[in-house]
């Protein structure tokens, strides 16, 4: 479907509403268009509206690629830099819209650079905060730390690799922690990687897949067999390297002491 039937068949649908259902005689031009589909945007909150704003916003990049990626860039760095959760749709939209290499390098460098900003506002004016509303994780994440000093940068990593604690935590409680900020900055960069892959391609295939014929063909198995590599490879790395050589016993999925939780049992 071109441009032009595109705006065509979004006219149809909103003139139907404000004429009863009658045909409008008048057709929409780029800027009609260009407010119309201004008037669908919002963040998606499943598979359905992910599909439906991808569709939308892959049609107007055709013409309008600039006003696309900063749009795009500037929802991403939004979210991510106030820990408004939803990352993972916003990175399965790269997919959809960017393709999948050029999504991947938005994601893993919006995600960066929205955790960094998140960790400079947080430092500037979130450390009381997390203290005071998070007391015993942010202990249990700076015993750790303190414990993990010599291999701080592998210690991130692994967090990042299994996250014990919500992305979004790391990023307000670093600060706290006195990470510095190069290796913070890399290791949401690298430890990331993985996870927004695994997002990426997903939208990308989504994007792709019209009928059941296309969830079996060779080139989306091959797609699926890569996230799967990319999922359990690093992790797996990652975890041998920290039961040899880092300290992170006593960390649960919610980020919390399971060992002074057994105390507190006895």
């Amino acid at each position: 479907m071109c441009i032009e039937e595109r705006r065509n068949e979004l006219w149809r649908e909103e003139s139907s509403l404000l004429t009863g259902g009658k045909p409008c005689p008048f057709r929409p031009g780029p800027q009609l268009f260009l407010s119309l589909c201004l008037s669908r945007l919002k963040f998606p909150s499943d598979l359905d509206e992910l599909r439906e704003l991808a569709e939308t916003l892959k049609f107007y990049k055709q013409e309008h690629y600039g006003y696309v990626l900063l749009l795009y860039c500037s929802a991403y760095l939004y979210k991510q830099s106030f820990a408004i959760p939803g990352s993972s749709l916003l990175n399965m939209l790269a997919g959809a819209i960017f393709g999948p290499w050029e999504g991947l390098f938005l994601a893993c460098l919006l995600t960066t650079s929205g955790s960094t900003f998140c960790f400079l506002l947080s430092r500037a004016f979130g450390k009381q905060y997390v203290v005071h509303f998070f007391p015993e994780k942010v202990a249990l994440l700076q015993r750790k730390a303190e414990e993990n000093r010599s291999s701080l940068f592998f210690f991130l990593l692994f967090l990042r690799f299994f996250p014990m604690t919500p992305n979004w935590f790391l990023n307000i409680t670093c600060p706290v922690l006195n990470i510095p900020m190069p290796i913070f900055f890399s290791s949401v960069f690298i430890g990331l990687i993985p996870y927004n892959f695994i997002c990426v391609r997903t939208g990308s295939i989504l994007s792709e897949i019209s009928s059941l014929d296309d969830i079996f063909s060779w080139g989306t198995l091959a797609q699926l067999l890569a996230i799967a590599l990319v999922a359990l490879l690093p992790g797996a790395l990652i975890k041998r390297y920290g039961h040899a050589h880092l300290k992170v016993d006593g960390l649960d999925g919610d980020g919390r002491d399971q060992a002074g939780r057994h105390r507190k049992r006895r």
